[in-house]
Order: structure tokens, then sequence, then C-alpha cells
């Protein structure tokens, strides 16, 4: 692999088809992102209107290819159908970066359609490394991987998810995509710190950030993409910066979407919560509200 340096992208949203008509205005009345990320699979089997809008906008922005269906976790043999769309699409796009998530999604041919979590052992570890590495080598560029929302957990992992994800991304040579908000609420929903998450990645390895809203069900937070970024999240994520500095990030909103200049306003947003972060001393936040001073009230929350 090439020398590990991620591109400095900035501040970006989800490509969404309900904002395609304003993406795609040329009158300058739409807001425009830093860059876009794109779901891979929408555009592997299509030749139509999706894909022209696809390379219009890779045209004039940077733009990340973040796929749902790798199931890099899988007992599955690799999809190589699957690998050889996504090449081309990638050779075709040229792509700042492609990702996926840290997960499972079927079995015996057989797609569950959701992301689900792996127990994190030195045989899980060593099962994901090599596949990552061959999926590496079937794409020709190095991937990111997203830590995933998780609500169960395996009794016979052996290691935390950071120091797993931490161990894969040395051992494959990959990025992790790191979600914030997942952080979050996985910590809500295993009671694990997330402070202690993000202090465990090491800042090199980090590709991009994700930021998101996620549903409060009373007894677990549900990762739905459905709103806001919540202001614990924005605390995390001033922290994270303030650790390590400037860090590329997109908004997620994916379910009940906004307007387009809404959602623009959220990454907007991203970027002055870094601003503020960069401008203050680590671990000093005026508002009271940052992890960074260990007030550890909304952790604590899910041990009582």
């Amino acid at each position: 692999m090439s020398t590990l340096e991620w591109p400095r992208l900035g501040y970006g949203v989800g490509l969404r088809a309900e904002h395609f008509g304003e993406v795609l205005a040329e009158d300058g009345a739409a807001p425009r992102p830093d860059w876009f990320e794109a779901l891979s699979e929408n555009y592997l089997d299509t030749a139509g209107r999706p894909l022209h809008v696809l390379e219009r906008v890779r045209r004039d922005t940077p733009l990340v290819l973040h796929g749902v269906a790798l199931s890099i976790g899988s007992t599955d043999a690799l999809d190589t159908g699957y690998l050889a769309k996504l090449r081309a699409l990638a050779d075709r796009l040229q792509p700042a970066l492609i990702t996926d998530h840290l997960c499972w999604t079927g079995v015996d041919g057989r797609s569950l359609y959701d992301l689900l979590p792996l127990p994190y052992t030195e045989a899980t570890l060593q099962h994901v490394v090599e596949r990552v590495c061959r999926v590496q080598d079937a794409l020709g560029r190095r991937i990111a991987l997203e830590n995933p929302s998780t609500y169960v957990a395996f009794r016979h992992s052996t290691m935390s998810e950071a120091e797993f994800l931490v161990a894969l991304a040395e051992a494959a040579d990959c990025g992790i995509l790191l979600d914030v908000n997942n952080v979050y609420v996985s910590g809500r929903n295993l009671g694990f710190d997330p402070l202690a998450y993000l202090e465990a990645i090491p800042p090199v390895r980090i590709a991009y950030t994700h930021l998101a809203g996620f549903t409060d069900c009373g007894s677990y937070l549900f990762d739905t993409h459905n709103a806001p970024v919540h202001d614990d999240v924005w605390a995390l994520y001033r922290h994270l910066i303030a650790r390590h500095g400037a860090l590329p990030t997109l908004v997620e909103w994916d379910a009940d979407l906004p307007s387009f200049a809404r959602l623009c306003a959220e990454a907007a947003r991203a970027h002055a919560e870094a601003a503020r972060a960069l401008a203050l001393p680590f671990g000093d936040d005026p508002a009271g509200d940052d992890p960074a001073g260990h007030d550890h009230a909304w952790y604590d929350h899910a041990q009582q």
C-alpha cells in the first residue's frame, strides 16, 4: 500500500436522490458542501440517471463511496462479483475513498439486511484481517471500515471493540471510519465509556468521521439517522477534534430527510464545532458539556 495519508475532504453530507435537483443546480442558489458520500450499492447496477448524477457530482466535488454489503465479517466467501462491480465503479469515478462497515450482513448466501456485530476474538481478528487484505487487493486501494452501532455483545469476546478495530487497521493496513454517533450509541447501550473508546483510536488511522442523529427508545438508543446530531455527540466530537486536530467529517441524515439547505447547515455546524474545539485548550469547554472535562453524567445514565 501507499503511504498512510487520507484526503483532506472538509465537511460533507450524504448524497440522496431527494436532493438531486438542488445538488445539480448551477444557479448558485443551493448551498454546497465540501464533499459527498454516496451509497455504493445504489450505483452498481444502474446506467441511468443515478449514475449520471453521480458522475456530475464527482466532476465538481470530491466523492466517497460508502457501502453496506461487503459483509467483511461473514464466514461466507467474499462476493467476487460484487467486488468486481465496485472496482469498476471506483475506476470510473476515482472516489477519494471506499468505505464499509465492521460487521456481517448475511450467511449461506442470504442477506439479513442488517449490520450485525462480531465476536471480538483473536480468531475473528485473523479472519477479518485476511478478508480485508483480499478486498484491498481486489479494489487496488486501501479501504476504511466503520465502527458499528451495537445493541448486543458476545460474552466470549476477549477484547473491546476499540481494541479489535485498532488491531485490524494495523494488521490489514486499512483505515478507520470513526462514527462518533455510533461510539455514543453503543457506549450507552452496552455500558462502556465513549471517551475511552475515542482515546484508543490512533489518529493516523482515522480516514474521516461520521456524525448523525439517533432515537432514544428509553432502555436503549437506536441509530436511526433521522434527526440532528445530539448535544452529547457534539461534545464527544469536540473532544476528538481538540485531541487530534481537524478531521474530515460527514453528517449522515438518511430518514425523515430535511431540506438540502438544512442538511448542509448541519455540516456547517460540524465545521463550527471543530473550529470551537481547536480554539480552546484541550479539555476546556466553557459550555460545561464537553466530556474532555470527564463529566460522565450522560455515560453514568447507562449504568443506572
